[in-house]
C-alpha cells in the first residue's frame, strides 16, 4: 500500500508496520486521556478552497463542548469571531477584530446558533472529529491492528518524540463484531480513505496532533494539543453540554 507520511524531519517513512503490542495499548488510551484529562487546549487547522480558519481554544471532553476564536487564513475576516460547539450545535460570535484569546467568559448576547453539519462542510466536520478525541474508556488495543491501525512513522513535535500511527479503518471498525471494548475509530460521516486519520502519540500515550482527511477538502484537517494554555469551557447561553 503507498504512505502519505506527512511529518517533521525527523520521521520515519519505513512504514506501515503492524503495531508493537505497546503502540497499540498507547493508541488504545489516548483518547482516553484526554478525557481523563477533563479538557485540552488545541489548535485546528481547517481546510478550504476559499482559505482556510484556524481555531484557537479548548475542548472539554467530559463536557463535549469547545471554545475558541476562530480567524480565517487566506481568506476574508467575515468568518472571524468566537466560536463554541456541541456534538449538535454551533454557536458563532462574528466580530471584526477578534483578541488573541478567546474570554474565559463568553459574551452573554451577540451569538448566533445553526445546526452542525454531518456532510459538505469542513469547518463541522473538522468540529466533530475535534470533539470525538475524548472518549470515557480505553479502546480495544487487540482490535486495532486487527481492523487497519499500523504504525507509519516517528517524529519530534514541539520537544516531544512521538510515533505516528495511523488509526482503524472505519468500514472494518463498522462491519466488524467485537466481544468487548470498541476498535478506537473517530467516526465522521466525512472522513476520506482508509488511511484518513493518523495520530502523533508519545511514549506515554498524550495524544499530541491528529491529522484526518476529509470528503469535503482536498488538504487535511489538522488539531494539535498543547498550543496554548487550557482555560475550562464555559457554555454560551443556550449550550447544552452532554454531561
Amino acid at each position: 500500500m503507498t504512505t502519505f507520511l506527512v511529518a517533521g524531519s525527523g520521521s520515519d517513512p519505513t512504514g506501515p508496520k503492524e503495531l508493537t503490542s505497546d503502540q497499540a495499548n498507547r493508541l488504545a488510551v489516548t483518547r482516553f486521556l484526554n478525557y481523563q484529562a477533563g479538557g485540552r487546549a488545541v489548535t485546528i487547522e481547517v481546510p478550504g478552497t476559499a482559505g482556510g480558519l484556524t481555531i484557537t481554544g479548548s475542548i472539554d471532553y467530559r463536557g463535549k463542548i469547545g471554545y475558541g476564536v476562530v480567524r480565517g487564513t487566506g481568506r476574508d475576516t467575515s468568518s472571524d469571531g468566537l466560536i463554541q460547539w456541541t456534538a449538535t450545535t454551533v454557536f458563532v460570535h462574528p466580530m471584526t477584530d477578534p483578541p488573541a484569546k478567546a474570554p474565559a467568559r463568553p459574551p452573554g448576547s451577540g451569538w448566533v446558533s445553526r445546526p452542525l453539519q454531518k456532510y459538505g462542510s469542513s469547518l463541522d466536520s473538522s468540529l466533530t472529529i475535534a470533539l470525538k478525541l475524548g472518549s470515557d474508556r480505553p479502546d480495544n488495543a487487540e482490535l486495532l491492528p486487527q481492523n487497519g491501525a499500523a504504525w507509519v512513522g516517528e517524529d519530534r513535535l514541539d520537544g516531544h518524540q512521538v510515533d505516528i500511527m495511523t488509526g482503524p479503518s472505519a468500514a472494518r471498525t463498522t462491519s466488524a463484531r467485537p466481544t468487548s471494548g470498541t476498535a478506537g475509530a473517530v467516526p465522521t460521516t466525512d472522513t476520506a480513505g482508509a488511511d484518513a486519520v493518523r495520530y502523533w502519540i508519545g511514549s506515554d500515550g498524550t495524544m499530541y496532533r491528529v491529522r484526518v482527511g476529509v470528503a469535503s477538502a482536498s488538504q487535511p484537517v489538522v488539531i494539535d494539543f498543547d498550543t496554548q494554555k487550557y482555560v475550562p469551557v464555559r457554555p454560551v447561553p443556550g449550550a447544552t453540554p452532554a454531561r
